[in-house]
């Protein structure tokens, strides 16, 4: 298909405009025109996404339309923009793209399984854009896009040029809007490109359900035997870590679909954190920045090009985008049978979880919905009190529809699929942070090998009260008092007490905001004081 007949309205694509450039074009573009880009020592390139370094979750909007008024999860996730007020972002967004000297078109795919897969056409001002967008999108072969036709939904960045503070609904000069009923969506005032890919996201969690299949923010590999895992996890809880193993295949790192046939990936690519990476730590994703990838926003010596991972002098937020067969082990096509296994992950800094958990299924949609992990707040103002999160289904800022629908989808098809689900803590044992000790990455392994090998589905289990989980009596190669935070507690009982009832009561309040729409099964789940 020539560009002549792309149709993107108000858009006037003309001999500027380039459409699916290979990494090399784009490379020499971003070279020539981009300020602050590079080749890395290892052959990535090295972009800026200029002030923004991270997300505007504050500054997204969905459009308040008919068709869709009703599906919307609305409130501080989900915020109303009306019609009108998109049609000047959008109008305000295609001006600008018309003054530039070069326009870059990316058409691919969000979805391996042909089945549920949508079109996406990226339009931008940025060969660094297009570039990340071709690792993160599944690329289309020279028949498929030759055949692409008009694309399902349309991403239109105009990142470089701000937002009208002054039209209604703006509160920066930065705004990420979707439009489900014109299937567009328009980005001012960022360019940071992480926006783009969840972006997209959004659009599947939205679309997804409304086909009656389940999307779902998680890493996923498969065994040898074909048995697929799904793991669920906020940052910093061993997400990718944990599904990194050598002996599985990589499905993906971060987006699915759970199909009646089994799962499949959302992206093409590969979205990782950089910062403090290590060949020794992270073999996979160091060995993955070569030709071809994307790396914002890091340090680097001006002589050789030698990137400084531990540097965070722009950002602490600093990636890397790549294609995921740049992963050794991964499986392509990205797509799997039926889950076997789910593993919710968390990082609990007070102590009073256990390292594993066999859920119920009204306790994996409590947790599910719950999505919870610990941080640590900040030292610069010398607090070391552990600081709950708790972020829905595990990925609260993409999800559209109410938490509690994608956990319904998620308990049907555990039923059909008979899932387990385990709770695992990878955080403090002993005793609360600056008390006790991290769980070690070992333990953690074991335990995930034991959920993998069987061994955990057959063991003994003992009642763990107030949180009312099932934890089992031993695993191999993980130390028995470990398992159980209440013999592992350093303190005394009343501490120990004290700090678990803390912890469910946090617990408490926050699954009010659900308990609207929450069986009385679900909300008996969860922690009873």
């Amino acid at each position: 298909m020539s560009l002549s007949t792309v149709v993107t309205e108000g858009i006037e694509f003309s001999d500027k405009t380039s459409r699916n450039l290979s990494p090399s074009q784009l490379y020499e573009d971003a070279l020539r025109n981009e300020q602050g880009t590079s080749i890395s020592s290892a052959g990535a390139l090295i972009a800026r996404s200029g002030k923004k370094t991270g997300r505007s979750p504050r500054d997204k909007r969905v459009v308040e339309e008919a068709s869709t008024v009703d599906d919307v999860w609305w409130g501080p996730v989900n915020k109303k923009l009306s019609e009108e007020s998109f049609a000047i972002n959008y109008e305000r967004a295609t001006n600008y793209l018309n003054t530039r000297d070069r326009l870059y078109v990316f058409d691919g795919f969000a979805g391996w399984d042909p089945k549920y897969r949508i079109k996406i056409r990226v339009v931008c001002a940025r060969a660094y854009h297009a570039l990340f967008m071709n690792n993160m999108l599944i690329r289309p072969t020279p028949e498929e896009l030759e055949n692409f036709g008009e694309p399902d939904f349309t991403i239109i960045n105009a990142g470089q040029f701000p937002a009208n503070c002054f039209t209604k609904g703006m509160t920066s000069s930065t705004s990420v809007a979707i439009s489900f009923e014109r299937k567009q969506m328009v980005i001012l005032g960022t360019e940071y490109a992480g926006e783009m890919k969840k972006g997209v996201f959004t659009v599947m969690h939205y679309l997804m359900p409304k086909a009656g299949v389940l999307s779902l923010h998680s890493s996923c590999n498969e065994g040898p035997d074909g048995d697929v895992s799904l793991f669920f996890g906020l940052s910093g809880t061993g997400k990718t870590t944990l599904s990194a193993d050598p002996q599985r295949m990589l499905i993906g790192d971060d987006e699915h679909v759970w199909t009646e046939s089994g799962v499949f990936n959302i992206e093409g690519g590969c979205y990782a954190k950089t910062i403090d990476l290590s060949a020794e730590k992270e073999p996979e994703i160091f060995n993955a920045i070569r030709f071809g990838s994307v790396l914002e926003n890091v340090i680097y010596d001006e002589a050789t090009r030698v990137v400084d991972y531990t540097d965070k002098s722009i950002t602490e937020n600093t990636r890397c985008a790549y294609p995921i067969e740049y992963i050794p082990n991964a499986k392509v096509p990205c797509i799997g049978g039926k889950p076997q296994n789910i593993v919710l992950l968390t990082c609990d800094a007070f102590g009073v979880l256990p390292p594993v958990a066999k859920l119920s299924p009204a306790q994996a949609m409590y947790h599910f919905i719950s999505g919870y992990t610990a941080k640590i707040a900040g030292t610069e103002e010398g607090v070391t009190e552990p600081e709950a999160t708790f972020s829905a289904c595990f990925g609260q800022p993409f999800l559209v529809w109410h938490p509690v629908k994608y956990a319904q989808m998620l308990a049907q098809k555990m039923q059909e699929n008979n899932v387990n689900v385990w709770l695992v803590n990878t955080g403090w044992n002993g005793g609360a942070y600056g008390v006790g000790k991290r769980i070690s990455l070992k333990y953690s392994r074991a335990i995930i090998d034991a959920i993998h090998s069987g061994e955990l589905e057959k063991a003994e289990y003992t009642n763990y009260g107030v949180f009312n989980l099932q934890i089992p009596t031993a695993v191999s190669n993980v130390p028995a008092k470990v398992l159980d935070p209440s013999l592992a507690w350093e303190g005394t009982s009343g501490e120990f007490s004290a700090t678990i009832s803390k912890l469910a009561n946090l617990f408490q309040a926050n699954f009010k905001e659900y308990a609207d729409q929450a069986t009385p099964e679900i909300i008996a789940a969860g922690p009873q004081l």
